[in-house]
């Protein structure tokens, strides 16, 4: 397996995964482009992906810098372990549903860690998706050493009036909760 910082190339790649996995309208090119760009600082990238041997794609995490980022009303900074302005952000993952269970989650995580602490952050939140199946998503944020800051009703559900996403589960009035956790590096 190889994991490398998302270009280009991996665009068509990763937009599809990342609606196949989230649900329908998730992803689209200007959104990554725009994950990307908030994911690089001092000319390192924290945004990667997951290949197999043939370049195939296994996974992706898109993850944004400290300070580069906006704190909006599913943040609770006053119960961060470090200042707002040394928090990075762990915006989205996914993992090919043939390739879940080979530990790419957890590599693709720490990749993002390496390149964000690199680039200065001391450490990440992310709000994960309470629904996921198993709740895979909260379970492999725990065991990388997350702490549970609080829970969030309705998460996505602007997303779903104002960019016409449709959730795997609710369809278009997502009501999956988002767990917001920490992640010191």
């Amino acid at each position: 397996m190889i994991i490398t910082p998302i270009t280009h190339k991996h665009y068509e790649d990763v937009i599809t995964l990342a609606n196949l996995v989230h649900g329908e309208n998730y992803l689209d090119r200007l959104g990554l482009e725009k994950m990307c760009d908030m994911g690089t600082k001092h000319g390192i990238n924290a945004c990667f992906v997951a290949l197999d041997n043939n370049e195939q794609l296994l996974g992706f995490r898109t993850s944004y810098s400290a300070q580069q980022w906006t704190i909006d009303k599913w943040c609770t900074p006053k119960e961060w372990p470090v200042l707002p302005s040394q928090m990075a952000y762990f915006k989205c993952i996914a993992v090919s549903p043939t390739a879940q269970g080979q530990g790419i989650g957890p590599k693709l995580l720490q990749a993002s860690i390496n390149a964000l602490r690199q680039q200065g952050a001391l450490a990440g939140v992310a709000h994960l998706w309470k629904q996921s199946p198993g709740n895979g998503a909260i379970k492999y944020f725990t065991k990388a050493g997350g702490q549970l800051v609080a829970v969030h009703d309705e998460r996505w559900l602007e997303n779903c009036l104002v960019d016409n996403y449709y959730c795997t589960i609710c369809g278009n009035q997502c009501q999956c909760q988002a767990a917001e956790m920490t992640l010191l590096f």
